[in-house]
């Protein structure tokens, strides 16, 4: 397997994911998180860029794809976390996902990847600490304050 350093940002390649979150009747939020096929750990819809789509509109179909979730996309980005994927070849690469937020106003019944993850909401601080990359962990800590207040 070869891998490239964490700290070289430019050979990073880009994606784009997103934040699944509704707010919950005592005011407060959840975070939606999905298991990666090969791995199994939690993490946000993502996927690579979709030609014909901008960044914000390709998280929001990743997320539909993955997740079967239906919402209002921000347009910026939360921020963006780096990450090692590994490629059907064994290989890693160095992926920088820009974290977009998606408020989730409807979850469909079936979706084109149902049966290949598990997905489950969390309260903020659970979504921190089940997902393993530390930039992500602080996007979602940053997005959703304790106090109950979303980021957009």
């Amino acid at each position: 397997m070869t891998t490239m350093p964490l700290d070289d940002e430019r050979e990073a390649r880009p994606q784009v994911g997103a934040l699944p979150f509704r707010r919950e009747p005592d005011g407060s939020y959840s975070v939606l998180l999905v298991t990666s096929r090969e791995s199994r750990r939690w993490v946000i819809p993502k996927g690579w860029p979709m030609k014909g789509r901008k960044p914000f509109e390709a998280a929001a179909r990743e997320a539909y794809e993955e997740a079967g979730v239906l919402g209002q996309i921000g347009k910026r980005p939360l921020g963006f976390y780096l990450y090692q994927k590994r490629l059907k070849n064994r290989d890693a690469v160095l992926c920088q996902v820009k974290v977009f937020p998606l408020e989730v106003r409807k979850h469909r019944k079936s979706w084109p990847e149902q049966h290949e993850r598990e997905q489950r909401w969390f309260t903020p601080a659970e979504a921190a600490e089940a997902v393993t990359e530390p930039g992500l962990a602080a996007i979602i800590r940053a997005a959703l304050k304790k106090d109950g207040r979303a980021k957009s």
